[in-house]
């Protein structure tokens, strides 16, 4: 706590306020016709300064010292507003807002800021906010983002997922929440993210090589998750979220509360979600050569909860804010209890079928404890940024003792660890980075920064797969960006990073017999290993009145994790034994983006597509052999490295019918093949097929008592996978219907938002490629209702 409380102090001290001039920011919010505004929202970034258009729609703000700004504009049934601004002397900044009676982009899901964004950034972006992410909500936030075009999931039950960006998953994506990158355990398939999807307000999805601003994991992409709305001043709102769906009986809330007074705000948050097990339109499945009947459609098991809470509070002024970011997401969940290191045969089928509510063995239990501090300071051409933080990720998996190998029929009392304790992880994260950008003028800015991360990993339990581990990352970066005008983008980066992990040997807490007689083997070894790379971007982006084009060339990397290098036991979840390989080397990537978009009043068009060479892929090989001390004679992985050459893109278009209608059409591809290795010519895990969602959306400002009221149809066309390396199976092609509408409702003096999705609506049985539960054909969830109501509330602070 010491450490934590240090690094807090630090970032405060070191964002110390010096005084400037200051000046004035004032204008006239209208609509396109001229008509006034009042009640406008009116927010100025950085520092997050914000008001509220008066009677005449005017508005002011003082204290803005040189520099330039992003001024978002707000009001309900009209397209917030986000342009740029540079402020030298007191500076009128007028605005027209546009009525929206259908978003051109809603398949995407863009707006003015995610307009503005995607100019800014040469990758391709996808920007989505709390709306979206309401009216697409699924069992997690990843859930709810594989909506967008080149996006993906892992799931592992109806609760968790895994994000996947155009074919790459695990450590090759990173997640940032408040501009910490969020570290979990998520190098193992059946671990989700710890993310609240009801704490986020805006999600940026980069797809591509994203390690010059993030590191070592962001070889795949990156999934950038952000609470930046701040309320305000004088006033407090909140808003209170309750949610329930069919298919597993989730019922849940979420209520949130902020305020604000001068300079100083804070926000405090709590979720609570239950649910049972999940239905699949089965009545059983296969695990392995044994065939297990489901109860009603039910899987066992696989019912869970959340227990979350969120405390952000900060400074705000002109040139300095300070925000503190505080929560802990806290869960448990069963695994499927027919598919998890159990005889199927074993299961007590009528203990596990007389609740679907309850969480028996096998089940794990998560509590991820996060504090961040963000912090920027404004001087002059120079804005200095710090965002600090710590993670503390405690994982136990537990199930009933079972003998496995030579492990005692009978657990012995002596030992540190209880019985039922599988395995233990308990992992401690220290994280920091200290940016610096300086405008050298209007047209060029340079960011220089240094990031660097301690982790600490411990473990315990009756079962081993991978060794406790240290690992040390530091790296320094440089990027510079030049507007040949406001239509003309060109930025190149260079970053070094350094890295070391160190795993501790383990030794296994039974004997075994050996040639010399019974010993208590060695599973693994002290390992300490070093890695530095050089990675580099480069790219261009152009933007005139109806075009959109970019391109973008650069190199990443990733470190080895403690699991490619040094794993050596059965994996439960996947009736595999996994080796590590300690003479991995840095995974290095390099890729070629491109993306043209063509948009005008009523059609919008693009394609993003990318070209992508591993010379060093790191992959779980699967050998002949097979396990016979720990399990039952399991198949052995080894993790080695290829060559890998992939391709692919996304596709979206939408054309505006009538005034109220629109349709449209999503689309990804990816390829994969090996150019080298045991697994020449075969394509990698967990490639997602060809996909295409035809979306027919209408919108209607009023329609009997609802406002902003929709209806939406998504026809979801998946080609068969049949590209697939061993011990994957091929899987068919499918297509699901899926329904949505909403609206806003007022009762009396209070707006309620109402969203309700019929996902699989016909009930189809079919499979996931990118499933967890592939493996033993477990279809996909059958039909769920999914109803959200939002009710917000807000006041005045006098």
């Amino acid at each position: 706590m010491r450490k934590i409380l240090v690094l807090l102090s630090m970032s405060v001290v070191w964002c110390a306020v010096s005084a400037q001039n200051t000046f004035v920011l004032s204008g006239k919010i209208t609509d396109e016709k001229n008509k006034e505004l009042p009640g406008a929202a009116i927010v100025v970034s950085p520092g997050e300064k914000g008001v509220v258009s008066d009677a005449r729609g005017n508005y002011r703000i003082d204290g803005i010292t040189e520099g330039k700004y992003q001024v978002r504009v707000s009001f309900i049934g009209y397209r917030e507003f986000t342009d740029s601004v540079q402020v030298s002397s007191n500076t009128t900044f007028n605005c027209k807002l546009k009525f929206v009676p259908l978003n051109l982009q809603e398949v995407v899901v863009t707006d003015n800021y995610a307009e503005t964004r995607k100019k800014e950034e040469t990758l391709n972006v996808e920007v989505v906010n709390d709306d979206f992410l309401r009216q697409n909500a699924g069992g997690s936030l990843m859930k709810s983002l594989e909506r967008l075009p080149g996006v993906s999931t892992i799931d592992i039950g109806s609760g968790h997922s895994k994000p996947v960006i155009r074919g790459l998953g695990f450590n090759r994506v990173v997640v940032v929440e408040n501009g910490v990158k969020h570290e979990g355990q998520q190098w193992g398939a059946d671990h989700g993210l710890e993310i609240d999807q009801y704490s986020v307000d805006n999600v940026e999805v980069i797809k591509g090589p994203a390690s010059l601003m993030f590191g070592s994991d962001a070889v795949g992409g990156v999934i950038d998750i952000k609470q930046y709305h701040l309320p305000a001043e004088h006033s407090i709102n909140g808003m209170v979220n309750l949610v329930g769906k069919t298919n597993n009986n989730l019922l849940g809330t979420s209520v949130e509360v902020a305020g604000r007074k001068d300079w100083f705000f804070a926000r405090l948050q709590a979720t609570v979600l239950d649910y049972g097990d999940y239905k699949v339109p089965a009545d059983s499945v296969d695990i392995y050569s044994y065939r297990v009947p489901l109860y009603k459609n039910h899987l066992r098991n696989t019912a869970g909860y959340e227990r979350n809470w969120h405390l952000s509070f900060g400074i705000v002024k002109p040139r300095f804010q300070s925000r503190f970011f505080a929560s802990n997401i806290s869960s448990k969940s069963g695994f499927f209890a027919n598919a998890h290191g159990l005889e199927p045969r074993n299961v007590d089928t009528e203990l596990h079928d007389k609740s679907k509510r309850d969480i028996l063995y096998p089940f794990q239990q998560v509590d991820h404890f996060k504090l961040v501090n963000k912090s920027w300071w404004k001087m002059g051409k120079a804005t200095f940024n710090a965002d600090l933080g710590f993670q503390r990720n405690f994982r136990q998996e537990k199930s009933n003792y079972t003998s496995h190998g030579y492990m005692p029929p009978v657990f012995p009392d002596t030992m540190s660890f209880a019985a039922d304790l599988e395995r233990e992880f308990d992992k401690y994260v220290y994280s920091g980075t200290l940016k610096a950008s300086l405008e050298q003028n209007t047209q060029t800015t340079y960011t220089a920064g240094v990031s660097s991360e301690y982790q600490e990993n411990r473990i315990d339990g009756r079962g081993f797969i991978i060794p406790a581990f240290q690992q040390f990352t530091l790296g320094g970066f440089l990027v510079a960006k030049h507007s040949f005008s406001e239509k003309s983008l060109l930025q190149f980066g260079l970053r070094f990073d350094y890295g070391t992990i160190k795993t501790e040997a383990y030794y296994d807490w039974f004997s075994s017999p050996t040639e010399n007689g019974n010993a208590y083997l060695q599973r693994a070894q002290d390992l300490d290993r070093s890695f530095s790379n050089v990675s580099w971007s480069a790219g261009y982006s152009y933007s005139p009145e109806h075009w959109l084009l970019k391109v973008n060339v650069g190199k990443s990397f990733r470190m080895p994790i403690a699991k490619e290098l040094a794993a050596n036991g059965v994996n439960y979840h996947h009736f595999s034994y996994e080796v590590g390989n300690p003479d991995l080397s840095a995974e290095v990537s390099y890729q070629l983006d491109g993306g043209v978009e063509y948009h005008s009043q009523k059609l919008t068009v693009g394609i993003t597509p990318f070209l992508n060479y591993f010379p060093n892929y790191i992959y779980l090989n699967p050998t002949s052999e097979h396990d016979r001390l720990y399990g039952n004679g399991n198949q052995v992985y080894i993790y080695q490295q290829s060559e890998v050459f992939r391709l692919g893109g996304e596709l979206h278009a939408h054309y505006q019918l009538l005034k109220s209608l629109q349709i449209g059409v999503i689309g990804e591809y990816v390829y994969s093949e090996q150019l080298s290795g045991e697994k020449k010519g075969f394509t990698l895990p967990f490639s997602p097929p060809a996909s295409a969602i035809i979306n027919l959306k209408y919108r209607k400002e009023k329609f009997l008592f609802f406002q902003h009221a929709y209806t939406s149809v998504d026809y979801r066309l998946t080609a068969a996978q049949n590209n697939i390396v061993p011990p994957e199976e091929t899987t068919d092609a499918y297509q699901t219907v899926n329904l949505g509408m909403g609206g806003e409702v007022k009762i009396r003096q209070q707006n309620l938002k109402l969203s309700l999705q019929v996902q699989n609506l016909f009930n189809t049985r079919y499979f996931s490629h990118t499933s967890y539960y592939r493996l033993i054909n477990l279809p996909e969830s059958g039909r769920n209702f999914i109803l959200n109501v939002s009710i917000p509330f807000s006041g005045e602070i006098k």
